[in-house]
């Protein structure tokens, strides 16, 4: 477990989005307001952020990643069958060749693909921070369970709003009011 504690270092980070397909969030009661809140999180990453990844599972069955989640700027996506991505070889050259620690984290389902990622993450001794606004599962106590489970294996739990923030780090640089924009406006 990693007991370091320390702010996004945006050289080292990189936001994935992991399983926003539609026929894995059908089911997901709050699934508009993750949406909005992943979406908020996506636009603000494309100003302020440079590595955006993208997993989807079973895409030849499940689909691909919702078309409002597909950033404008440059990304991968890392195909999927296990239900975590952090043993994914093709990611993994990646984060290595980019020299990334820290990974922001949102998607679907909470308990299942993300819990899985997170934890193997962990275990291979990078950062997370989990959005909890930002993810969801059909049920609220897998969601919840989940939460508290990743949590205490160390990943660290923030919100869009406070990551967008932590990004952007003062109200004096310029993507400021771009910023700002996107917290209202969306």
């Amino acid at each position: 477990m990693n007991y370091f504690i320390k702010q996004i270092s945006k050289r080292e980070t990189a936001l994935l989005i992991m399983d926003a397909q539609a026929k894995i969030m059908k089911p997901i009661k709050n699934k508009d307001l993750i949406l909005e809140n992943i979406y908020k999180l996506l636009k603000a990453y494309e100003i302020l952020g440079e590595n955006i990844y993208i997993s989807e599972q079973n895409p030849l069955k499940l689909g691909s990643t919702v078309e409002k989640l597909i950033p404008k700027t440059d990304f991968k996506i890392f195909e999927k069958m296990n239900f975590s991505i952090a043993n994914n070889q093709q990611l993994k050259n990646e984060l290595s060749f980019k020299k990334i620690k820290q990974l922001i984290i949102c998607g679907f389902e909470t308990h299942i693909c993300i819990q899985q990622s997170v934890l193997g993450l962990l275990k291979n001794n990078f950062q997370v921070y989990l959005v909890a606004d930002s993810i969801s599962s059909r049920k609220i106590i897998d969601h919840d369970i989940a939460v508290e489970r990743m949590r205490s294996e160390g990943a660290i739990l923030a919100t869009s709003e406070s990551i967008i923030f932590e990004l952007c780090e003062t109200a004096s640089r310029s993507e400021f009011k771009e910023i700002s924009n996107i917290i209202k406006n969306n």
